[in-house]
């Protein structure tokens, strides 16, 4: 039976790679000090590497089943430092007992005792041992920690996600009430113009629920949306209303958050032109600042320095450019020009 490179564990790699490390590393020191490299040395050093494994395992094995990763701290250290203590007699032991079995000591070797020789070799051992546990314990210290953090920002993307949807599901009912409040408002004085401002509601909502299913949306499917809505409030506002455009062609296929230019411009409509007498002007603009895709909606009117932060348009829109785009989006809203109001959205600019 064939066992393939690619499936031995990371943990298998890295014993061999320690303990046939520290094989190679007491070739090293006997060839720097001259001592001969035989037959006996190379079968002590073979059975310290080997043991050396199987003790590591099996210390490891003790980890695992008393679940020593999941204590706290303080108690981690604790039972680390006696495992090592533990497993830096028991290494000594077997690997002397076979030297002595096999014998394998040099001439050197045979003038002390076993306890002796036993104390040297577990002085050894607890180093070394005490390495293998702290490389284990930080490996699986940062495993978890980096763990934790990609928990975090899976939880952060799906809070990110509820958060998104929740504001969806706000913006739709918003829109759909205004927009039923004026057709509401023709049905006795115009049927015949309640009923194309009913059509136009339709296309409207089929929209809308489409643009729903996305993050963003182009901008020029979200700019028909508008025209549409404003078709439907210039049947209720007739020359009250006008609407401008100035759009940059390029800046046609930009993604923005959907619905999110229907709610400012809902808001121009509410806030501004609702309460002139005489009405006013609309205007939408659309283009590229330096890396900025900016959206300006103008209405005639006058913020007389109150603006609700707290009020629908406002909270969604900015909640909206933060979730989405972090930082690098922004939102104001500012009196222009002496008789308009002017809100601006900045977002990054897609390539």
């Amino acid at each position: 039976m064939r066992v393939s490179l690619s499936k031995i564990g990371a943990y298998w790699w890295c014993q061999a790679a320690g303990w046939g490390g520290n094989m190679l590393m007491n070739f090293f020191f006997a060839w720097t000090y001259n001592r001969d490299i035989t037959l006996p040395f190379f079968l002590r050093s073979l059975i310290i590497a080997v043991l050396g494994v199987v003790i590591t395992h099996f210390m490891r094995w003790v980890i695992m089943k008393l679940n020593l990763l999941q204590k706290p701290i303080e108690r981690q250290v604790i039972y680390f430092l006696l495992l090592t203590v533990l497993f830096s007699m028991i290494l000594p032991f077997l690997s002397l007992s076979l030297f002595n079995l096999f014998n394998l000591f040099t001439p050197e070797q045979r003038v002390y005792s076993f306890t002796r020789l036993f104390l040297g070799s577990a002085a050894n051992s607890f180093v070394t041992l005490l390495v293998w546990n702290l490389i284990y314990f930080i490996y699986h210290y940062v495993e978890r920690f980096r763990m934790q953090q990609l928990d975090a920002l899976q939880m952060q993307s799906v809070v990110k996600e509820l958060e998104l949807k929740t504001i969806k599901a706000h913006i739709n009912p918003h829109f759909i009430f205004n927009s039923l409040n004026g057709i509401r408002a023709l049905v006795d004085e115009d049927p015949a113009r309640a009923r194309t401002a009913i059509t136009e509601l339709s296309n409207i909502l089929r929209n809308s629920m489409q643009a729903d299913k996305q993050e963003t949306v182009p901008f020029e499917k979200e700019l028909a949306i508008v025209k549409d809505y404003l078709a439907l409030e210039q049947m209720r506002f007739e020359e009250r209303l006008v609407v401008n455009f100035d759009i940059e062609e390029d800046t046609l296929d930009q993604p923005i958050p959907p619905m999110m230019l229907q709610t400012l411009v809902e808001n121009a409509i509410k806030h501004g032109i609702s309460k002139n007498i005489s009405g006013g002007e609309i205007k939408i603009i659309s283009r590229f600042v330096k890396d900025q895709h900016e959206l300006v909606i103008r209405n005639t009117g006058r913020l007389n320095g109150e603006v609700n932060a707290d009020g629908f348009g406002i909270s969604s829109t900015q909640s909206r450019l933060k979730l989405m785009f972090g930082d690098n989006a922004g939102f104001s809203i500012s009196d222009v020009n002496g008789n308009e109001v002017e809100a601006k959205v900045t977002m990054p600019a897609s390539a």
